[in-house]
């Protein structure tokens, strides 16, 4: 993370240099080491007003916050703060867009045995692409019973996660549901 500081209308003294770059380092939790992230700094001072104005810059995000108070270094908490939970708010709203988002397709290979001696291992002959359509259990079941399949791989709708349907040997069914 590039952060820089601009000071205006007064000279920091080295301790609050210090104690500004100490608390937004701190910043770099939220976002991520991998993400090429700009921040910038702005502290200046009115009469009795000191200000600070932050400026995130990052791949696809860009947020910026303001505050002011009597003291500099609560400013500088105060900025910080907000600028906090404007990243909180942002990245559970990303977590919620992807758990809500399009159904994730699902990929089925189909695998038979080499026959070559001494080969043995599994080969992939096949493979297809499909997005597995939500249903209850109690469809799945029906599903699979009128299409004599061995197994169907579906969504289930009540927990939103792949599960698969499977045809025993004795003829009932069989649930995978590989939970969180």
């Amino acid at each position: 993370m590039n952060i820089s500081y601009a000071f205006k209308n007064f000279d920091p003294s080295d301790h609050l240099k210090e104690y500004a770059a100490s608390r937004f380092e701190k910043m770099g939790k939220f976002i991520g080491d991998t993400v090429e992230t700009d921040l910038q700094i702005n502290l200046s001072v009115e009469k009795f007003r000191h200000q600070a104005e932050v400026i995130l810059s990052a791949d696809n995000m860009h947020i910026s916050a303001y505050e002011e108070s009597e003291d500099m270094y609560s400013t500088i908490d105060l900025v910080l703060e907000k600028l906090e939970s404007q990243l909180k708010r942002m990245r559970e709203r990303h977590k919620e867009r992807r758990r809500a988002g399009t159904p994730r397709a699902a990929r089925m290979d189909v695998i038979s045995l080499s026959e070559e001696p001494g080969g043995g291992a599994p080969t992939i002959k096949d493979s297809d692409h499909f997005e597995p359509k939500p249903m209850n259990i109690d469809e799945a079941a029906m599903q699979l019973e009128s299409l004599k399949y061995e197994f169907l791989v579906f969504r289930n709708a009540e927990t939103e996660r792949v599960n698969v349907l499977y045809r025993a040997k004795n003829g009932d069914f069989g649930l995978i549901d590989p939970g969180n």
